[in-house]
């Protein structure tokens, strides 16, 4: 089922997650429902306080990267409870986005390399480093249930440069081919 996604301004995107239960009731629905949420709105990740649960639960799909990196072809996880251990290497600058930020897209810098201990979707426990687009991914969705939002990692001079457009995202005067919920109801126009 696709679900709605939070847009800027939700408190929910900013409260940082709680872990979850090995024995929590519907994960893998859930877990299914967020892909599919995903694949609608043309994302490659998706975290759980996105659509609404503060929960330390993301998921993502590369796979549309791997045009420039192969090993990206077929990279679809579902990362439970996750925590960074450690992120090495010189930052690099990408251009990012976000499904809770649509039409807002920034330049990050993240380090090169991470890695992370996790559980998937059977709660089988890993430790695992990743580099590239996989560990910018990764660090974005993970962000995402620290209560950490993208535009956090740009100047204060940038994000006053948008400060007009995150307005109309909060106010849900911007168009999406997704479901969204926005912390202000849409004014419908007078005639």
């Amino acid at each position: 089922m696709v679900l709605p996604i939070l847009a800027y301004g939700n408190p929910v995107l900013r409260k940082k997650a709680s872990d979850v239960e090995k024995n929590y009731a519907g994960l893998n629905q859930l877990t299914e429902n967020m892909f599919e949420t995903m694949y609608k709105a043309e994302g490659v990740g998706l975290a759980v306080p996105q659509i609404g649960l503060s929960l330390k639960i993301f998921v993502l799909d590369a796979t549309p990267f791997s045009k420039d990196d192969n090993k990206l072809q077929g990279f679809k996880k579902v990362f439970i409870n996750p925590v960074i251990v450690e992120e090495k290497g010189k930052e690099w600058l990408f251009n990012e986005g976000c499904l809770s930020f649509p039409k807002i897209r920034e330049d990050i810098w993240r380090k090169p390399v991470i890695t992370i201990k996790y559980y998937d979707e059977n709660f089988v426990s890993y430790e695992e480093t990743y580099d590239g687009i996989a560990a910018r991914i990764i660090q974005h969705e993970y962000d995402h249930i620290q209560g950490i939002v993208f535009i956090d990692r740009i100047t204060p001079l940038k994000r006053r440069i948008i400060k007009g457009k995150l307005n109309s995202i909060k106010k849900g005067l911007v168009d999406v081919d997704y479901k969204m919920i926005f912390p202000v109801k849409r004014q419908k126009s007078v005639s």
